[in-house]
């Protein structure tokens, strides 16, 4: 197998409410057997989703304001505040609101706000879910995602069209490494900074990627292009934290 270059992590994000928009971070303390800090905590059902607080589980995300269902909600724009729980939310035609997600009163006027700017898209009551420590991930092994940047601009330069790395809504961005090599990674260790990681398995991809990050439109086919380009529906891995310590941008990212 031939040597890898050196890599790095180039971004770090988190994703507070499920959906919504993501929020870089300056470091990450990765815990083992833990998600990636402040990550899906949270999610708007399109109700009722059947999700039960009292025994949470993994349940399909179509059964959330997601992008994959909602690309409107891109315009939707969100930033959290973790040592409030306050959630600032901003959109087109819409007034500014700020809410105290944990506060059962804030929460019904998120609720509201929402269905008011979504409109006709919101097809049955909203209600904010708290996991209180379940992550609501799209697949129950994806505890962190990370992303070969050099694997999107290969398919961007494929496509003549550049396609925005946040459309894949990962929590790590790695430069360095060649593209679409970490699909033959499953089971390997991988090293982000400090923390010790174990890869899964690739993500596959859905139609909340066709959606332009920006603007909320329904603009390219990520998953036919990932089918016809490549043979896979593939971008991006699922891993788990073996052994904790910070990540930050500009750490080293390799598998060992």
């Amino acid at each position: 197998m031939t040597a890898l270059l050196p890599a790095t992590v180039a971004a770090l994000y988190r994703h507070p409410v499920k959906g919504f928009t993501p929020e870089t971070v300056a470091e990450a303390a990765l815990d083992a057997g833990q998600a990636f800090p402040g990550d899906r905590l949270r999610a708007i059902e399109i109700g009722p989703s059947g999700f039960d607080p009292d025994a949470p589980a993994h349940i399909s995300k179509m059964r959330f304001t997601v992008l994959a269902r909602l690309p409107e909600l891109a315009r939707v724009r969100t930033q959290w505040d973790a040592a409030t729980d306050t959630l600032a939310l901003s959109a087109p035609g819409a007034p500014d609101l700020s809410v105290r997600l944990s506060d059962p009163a804030d929460a019904r006027r998120l609720e509201a706000w929402l269905t008011d700017v979504l409109g006709e898209a919101a097809t049955a009551p909203l209600r904010l879910l708290d996991g209180d420590g379940h992550r609501f991930m799209d697949d129950p092994a994806g505890a962190v995602s990370v992303l070969n940047l050099a694997s999107v601009r290969d398919l961007s330069q494929r496509l003549g069209v550049a396609v925005d790395p946040l459309r894949f809504r990962a929590n790590v961005w790695v430069e360095g490494w060649p593209a679409w090599v970490e699909n033959d990674w499953s089971g390997r260790a991988l090293a982000l900074g400090e923390a010790r990681l174990r890869v899964i398995k690739p993500i596959v991809r859905c139609a909340a990627t066709h959606v332009d990050p920006t603007t909320g439109t329904r603009d390219i086919d990520v998953v036919s292009a990932l089918h016809n380009l490549y043979g896979h529906r593939w971008c991006g891995l699922y891993l788990s934290v073996q052994t904790g310590g910070r990540v930050r941008p500009g750490d080293r990212a390799e598998l060992i």
